[in-house]
C-alpha cells in the first residue's frame, strides 16, 4: 500500500500520543502499586506501540526518499527545459540580428554555412521568426514554467516528508524510553520481558522445505545476536522488517520494506499450516506493526526493539496471543 507524507504524519501523531500517555503513566503522580501481572501486561502494550512506532518511522523514511527522488528527477527537468529555451532564444535572436544588419553577406553564411541539415534548420527558425519570436519560443516558454511549477510542488512535498520523518524519530525514541523504564518497573518485581522465551527444541514437528527456503532460515539464523536497530536493513543491523526483506533475498524474492506491505506480498495461510519461511505477523491484521520467519517447532527469528539483539524466540508465551495473520511468499 502506499501512504502519503500526511497519512505518515497522522500515524506518527497517533501512536506518540499513545506513547506519551505510557509515559506519563509510568512517571507521573503517585498511583497504587502494580502487580507483576499488571507491569507484564503494560510491558507488552509498550511492545506493541514501539513495534507500531517503528513501522511508522520506516514509512516515513521511505516517503522522505521518495520525496527526495522526486524533487531531484523534478530539478533536472527543469535545467534541461531551461538549457532547451535558452538555446532556442539565443538562435532566434541571432538569426533576427543578423536579418535586420542590412548584409546579405553576413545573412547568407548564417543561412547556409554548414551541412545543409543545419541549413534547412536557420531557414525554418527564420520563417518562424517572421511570424513572431513570441510564437517560436512559446512552448519553450510552457515547458519552463510547468517544470517550475512541479518543482516548487515537490520541494513542498519534500520538506512535509521530511518533517514527518523528523516526528517519526522523535516518537520512536519516547516509545524506547517508555518501554525501558516498564522493563527496569517489571525486573523490580522479579518478572520477566514477557516477549522472549527460549526457543522450542521439539515436539512442533518441522516440515521438509525447499533450498529457497533452507537459504532464508540459514541467513537469518546467522544475524541472530545482531543489534535490533530502527530503520535497519543490514548487513550489521536491522529491525523486523529489515530482517525479513534481507532474508528472503536470499532466495531472489524482494519484498517491500515495511510490514503494511509485506502482509499483502504473498498467500495467506492458517495459523495451523505455517511451514519454516513464512512470515507471521502480530497486532493488527490490516496493518500489522511486527514480523517475524517462521523456522519451525512453534519458533520465530526476529528483532523486536533495540533492548536486546536479533534472537529466535518460542511464539506459545506472548507472540501466539498477538498473532493476526500469516503469509507464504516465494
Amino acid at each position: 500500500m502506499t501512504r502519503t507524507p500526511e497519512s505518515s504524519m497522522r500515524r506518527v501523531a497517533t501512536v506518540g500520543c499513545a506513547t506519551l500517555g505510557a509515559v506519563v503513566l509510568s512517571s507521573g503522580v503517585a498511583l497504587a502499586e502494580p502487580t507483576e501481572e499488571e507491569a507484564r501486561e503494560r510491558h507488552g502494550q509498550l511492545q506493541e506501540e514501539l513495534s507500531e512506532l517503528n513501522e511508522a518511522y520506516n514509512q516515513a523514511e521511505e516517503d522522505h526518499e521518495a520525496a527526495e527522488t522526486e524533487l531531484e528527477d523534478i530539478e533536472e527537468r527543469l535545467g534541461t527545459a531551461q538549457e532547451k529555451l535558452d538555446a532556442k532564444s539565443d538562435k532566434v535572436s541571432g538569426i533576427a540580428r543578423t536579418a535586420y544588419t542590412g548584409s546579405t553577406h553576413s545573412l547568407f553564411t548564417v543561412l547556409f554555412e554548414g551541412d545543409p541539415d543545419a541549413s534547412l534548420q536557420n531557414i525554418a527558425d527564420l520563417n518562424f521568426l517572421s511570424e513572431g519570436q513570441d510564437e517560436v519560443l512559446a512552448d519553450y516558454v510552457v515547458e519552463v514554467e510547468r517544470a517550475e511549477e512541479l518543482r516548487d510542488q515537490a520541494a513542498a512535498a519534500e520538506e512535509d516528508a521530511a518533517e514527518a520523518l523528523a516526528e517519526a524519530e522523535k516518537a520512536q525514541e519516547e516509545g524506547e524510553a517508555a518501554l525501558e523504564e516498564q522493563a527496569e518497573v517489571l525486573e523490580s518485581m522479579g518478572g520477566q520481558d514477557p516477549t522472549t522465551s527460549a526457543a522450542s527444541s521439539g515436539g512442533g514437528g518441522t516440515a521438509a522445505v525447499s533450498g529457497d527456503v533452507q537459504a532464508v532460515l540459514d541467513f537469518a539464523r546467522a544475524q541472530i545476536g545482531k543489534p535490533y536497530v530502527w530503520g535497519g536493513t543490514g548487513p550489521d543491523s536491522y529491525d523486523c522488517s529489515g530482517l525479513v526483506q534481507a532474508a528472503w533475498a536470499q532466495a531472489g524474492v524482494s519484498l517491500p520494506r515495511t510490514t503494511y506491505d509485506q502482509v499483502n506480498a504473498g498467500t495467506r495461510v492458517p495459523r495451523d499450516q505455517v511451514q519454516p519461511g513464512d512470515l507471521l505477523f502480530f497486532y493488527s491484521e490490516s496493518s500489522p506493526s511486527h514480523v517475524g520467519i517462521y523456522s519451525g517447532n512453534g519458533n520465530m527469528i526476529h528483532g523486536s526493539n533495540p533492548s536486546k539483539p536479533l534472537e529466535e524466540v518460542s511464539l506459545a508465551a506472548y507472540w501466539d496471543g498477538v498473532f493476526t495473520a500469516a503469509v507464504r511468499v516465494g
